[in-house]
């Protein structure tokens, strides 16, 4: 009988579940997946994923008439067992709605409804805490996105040859590094530059771009935002010598893809568990700041208004990780 995961957390989050994936897609077969619409793409195309169900949790599925709707398509699939990473009440409801026999998730207010409540890890990175989900599972199992052929040509015909990515947007505003401009146009004198992001990142692009080249040499200022699928976007990250990112979801993207990262925190930090996984990569942080951190995932603005988490991290910081790194060396 198949087996079941249903984690419809944010975009990262799906992407750290992957280890986990792959851990019980070696014990028990390809695995099921529950997930967003928008991180559906990136686990079609996962060796440990036999089917991917979008749930549009706040669009088309949204209310407990969607809970309930999804639950008996997910009941006539017979899973023997559901592990559900995500702690909620809609998660959790889910799995029990459908019946499914055997639900294993983390222990909290809604573990009443699983068959098993394992207790999370406090501390350690977040692919790490979620294999304590993963059963006996034995190996080591890195993030992992694998884009298609098409997908590697689509980022490949936006740029030729080394260059590095820049990912300067975030849902949360406080998250935002403000430098990204300055950045670019150093970094464009000596490589070409891709800002990369969403739909809701052109703008921000286009204003790197503007800004960065003068109005000019706009072939040494790319601006990729919008102009390419998920999937299509892991996949130019995955070709860039480095990737320049907020603790945001292109941080995990270039994890998952293998590129060098220098991670940009300030209201947040890497004790919660979101930071680069691989060795060599970079996070950088004003260390001493009694108000940081200042929440889970950062404010859409300071609480206090000064904002130094992000304005004392310098150009001249960033710049150094990028050359301590290597990877302009390494990949160009």
């Amino acid at each position: 009988m198949p087996i079941l995961v249903i984690q419809t957390a944010f975009l990262g989050d799906v992407v750290l579940t992957t280890p986990l994936l792959s851990a019980l897609a070696a014990l028990h077969g390809s695995v099921d997946v529950v997930t967003t619409p928008v991180a559906a793409p990136l686990l079609e195309t996962h060796p440990a994923v036999r089917k991917v169900i979008p749930y549009d949790k706040r669009g088309t599925d949204s209310g407990w008439g969607g809970v309930r709707s999804l639950a008996r398509r997910l009941k006539g699939e017979r899973y023997a067992r559901a592990y559900l990473p995500h702690r909620s009440l809609r998660t959790a409801a889910l799995a029990f709605l459908a019946r499914i026999p055997a639900r294993i998730g983390f222990a909290g207010a809604w573990s009443f409804l699983y068959t098993e409540a394992r207790p999370k890890p406090r501390t350690g990175h977040e692919t790490d805490r979620l294999m304590a989900l993963a059963d006996d599972a034995s190996g080591v199992y890195p993030p992992q996105l694998r884009p298609t052929a098409a997908d590697e040509q689509a980022a490949a015909a936006l740029i030729e040859g080394a260059f590095v990515a820049l990912a300067p947007g975030s849902i949360w505003g406080s998250k935002r590094w403000p430098y990204y401009t300055e950045l670019a146009r150093q970094l464009a004198g000596h490589v070409p530059v891709v800002v990369v992001g969403g739909q809701d990142d052109v703008g921000l692009g286009e204003e790197i771009q503007r800004a960065a080249t003068g109005g000019n040499g706009r072939q040494r200022v790319v601006n990729a935002c919008g102009k390419l699928t998920l999937r299509q976007s892991a996949a130019l990250i995955g070709r860039a010598s480095v990737l320049v990112t907020n603790d945001s979801a292109p941080l995990h993207l270039a994890t998952a893809m293998g590129t060098p990262v220098v991670a940009l925190f300030g209201p947040t930090v890497t004790e919660f568990g979101f930071g680069p996984v691989r060795p060599g990569d970079v996070a950088l942080g004003i260390d001493g700041l009694q108000c940081r951190p200042c929440s889970s995932h950062g404010p859409p603005r300071c609480p206090l208004g000064h904002h130094r988490c992000m304005r004392e991290l310098t150009v001249p910081a960033v710049l150094a990780a990028i050359e301590e790194l290597g990877a302009l060396r390494r990949r160009g």
